[in-house]
């Protein structure tokens, strides 16, 4: 959703392995050319460990894409086999023939005849085993076996082990102890340090079309900081951090942002790290504060008196009407502590059930909890269900209500339908009750995710495009001639034909929608906000 938005070709920080976003560390460097010098030169075993999500997968795909000619390779990415199924897992993977019906003695010898005949021709192979921690004992055996396969020169067969540290304490085992004295190279994959942090940031950035800077330097000293130099880690703590900058229309991104984007994928809520040292320090003098009363105390061997124990701190009571609290507050206070406290106040109403049944209720509609899906419901009514990621300005381009999806303070999740817009101010329902927030505080606990519910034309939902016939056609065609201000019985027709696709293409354009000249459902939805029925619900009345 926000690719265009910050000029980019693709999202810059998928957790796919794409070799293409391989950044090479100088660790990430070393690991690359101790394999690539295994497969070519070495052999028996090498030993690549790391921690989750440092790259290890992302590098042997880069590995992959670079092998010599002469090089076979046989990929298991899922260990969890029993010896007879990962021999013949490997023999499939270097499309070794076998008999319908074989041993495990026969899986052996026909790998071997393989192995010989690759020799002879010249040819290297390699077993490349990842998730290697997963390995069974049975099957390390028989991987140490496959070894004794090998000339008077050469060891037929290159066996590359990867892995999480677990690996290195499986391999440390006394029971495989002859398969750990074969690993002729080790090597262990580390986070990146906070230079390379930054630099991972600007790289996979460049790689997906990114001009300008998108992380401030505070940004990146915070997911460097949260996420431990782990390179999945950073991707998605960035991704979220883009998706989050493009709800709120910032076209750079700060550490605030940074920690809200770590709170909702992580789950949990992360203060500034000046807070934390703050925090410790304030905890330290009043524990010397502390220290020193009871000590002046006992020194004076006087009982703690009533007025002492009457000033116990209680908690904040919450007002009886946070709405009132909201609307009333002083310019000094924080909106979104405000609605932080409605979320609290009313978290056993913010649930799917409860917000559908209020978005559906708009509508006229009627929902059912447990009864069927929701969204099965909603169609039963002539009503269709979107569910997607966006900002304010695709909120008020559809505009219709919709559930959003909240995070709080406290990693939670809640779901409010926004009811209506107006010059800054969020109209949000939760259940009977309404509450006026500013879209400022909004902003800071939502990241785009949001569920929109709209009454398409025909009950087919069908996207329109070149050639095609039908009501939703002429439809299509009367909405767009009375935007354009044509006269409609001059273009009566309900066959899509090249002029309404240009027309089409003509108003994704000015909308900002993707230019394709097909009516798909957010072009139908946009059309169909821009020529509102009275009757229908919307987010802003024009």
């Amino acid at each position: 959703m926000y690719t265009s938005f910050f000029g980019l070709s693709e999202k810059p920080f998928s957790i796919t392995p794409d070799p293409r976003y391989l950044y090479l560390s100088e660790r990430h460097a070393d690991a690359f050319a101790h394999l690539l010098y295994g497969i070519t030169e070495s052999g028996g075993f090498i030993q690549l460990t790391g921690e989750v999500g440092t790259g290890k997968t992302t590098l042997l795909r880069s590995l992959l894409e670079q092998l010599p000619e002469n090089v076979d390779i046989a990929l298991i990415v899922n260990p969890r086999l029993g010896p007879g199924d990962f021999l013949e897992t490997i023999c499939q993977e270097l499309h070794v023939s076998l008999a319908k019906k074989h041993s495990e003695k026969d899986l052996v010898d026909a790998l071997n005849r393989h192995l010989l005949q690759a020799y002879a021709d010249g040819r290297r192979v390699v077993l490349m085993v990842d998730e290697a921690q997963n390995l069974s004992a049975d099957v390390l055996e028989q991987v140490r076996l496959l070894t004794n396969l090998e000339t008077s020169k050469q060891k037929l067969l290159q066996i590359i082990l990867v892995g999480q540290p677990e690996l290195r304490k499986l391999l440390s085992r006394n029971d495989l102890r002859q398969l750990a004295q074969r690993i002729t190279s080790r090597f262990h994959l580390k986070p990146l340090d906070r230079g390379e942090s930054a630099a991972y940031l600007q790289h996979r950035l460049k790689i997906a079309g990114a001009v300008g800077e998108i992380f401030l330097s505070s940004a990146r000293r915070e997911i460097f900081r949260l996420s431990g130099g782990v390179p999945r880690l950073i991707n998605v703590i960035a991704d979220r951090a883009l998706l989050g900058a493009y709800t709120r229309e910032l076209t750079t991104i700060n550490g605030a942002l940074v920690r809200e984007a770590a709170a909702e994928v992580q789950g949990r809520p992360y203060r500034p790290a000046w807070l934390n040292w703050t925090a410790g320090a304030l905890m330290l003098g009043a524990t010397a504060a502390l220290a020193m009363g009871v000590g002046h105390l006992i020194g004076q061997r006087k009982a703690p008196t009533t007025d002492i124990q009457s000033a116990s701190v209680l908690p904040a009571r919450l007002p009886d009407n946070p709405a009132s609290a909201m609307i009333n507050e002083t310019p000094s206070m924080q909106p979104a502590a405000s609605l932080q406290s409605i979320l609290l106040a009313y978290a056993a109403e913010t649930d799917t059930d409860d917000a559908f049944e209020t978005l559906l209720g708009l509508w006229g509609g009627v929902y059912r909890p447990g009864a069927t899906p929701a969204c099965r419901q909603a169609a039963e009514q002539g009503l269709r269900c979107v569910f997607q990621q966006g900002s304010w300005a695709q909120l008020r381009q559809h505009n219709r209500p919709v559930i959003l999806t909240l995070l709080d303070e406290q990693g939670l999740k809640h779901h409010l339908v926004l009811r209506s817009l107006n010059e800054g101010m969020a109209e949000l329902l939760i259940g009977d009750h309404a509450f006026d927030v500013t879209m400022e505080a909004i902003a800071r606990f939502w990241f785009g995710d949001y569920l929109l519910v709209w009454q398409p034309v025909s009950d087919d939902n069908r996207a329109l495009s070149l050639g095609m016939t039908g009501a939703d056609v002429r439809w299509l065609r009367e909405n767009l001639d009375r935007i354009n201000g044509y006269a409609t019985a001059m273009h009566d027709s309900d066959l899509f034909d090249q002029e309404l696709q240009e027309n089409v293409r003509e108003f994704q354009r000015r909308n900002r929608l993707h230019i394709d000249g097909i009516a798909g459902t957010q072009t139908l939805i946009t059309l169909a906000s821009t020529n509102s029925q009275p009757d229908t619900p919307v987010l802003i009345r024009r």
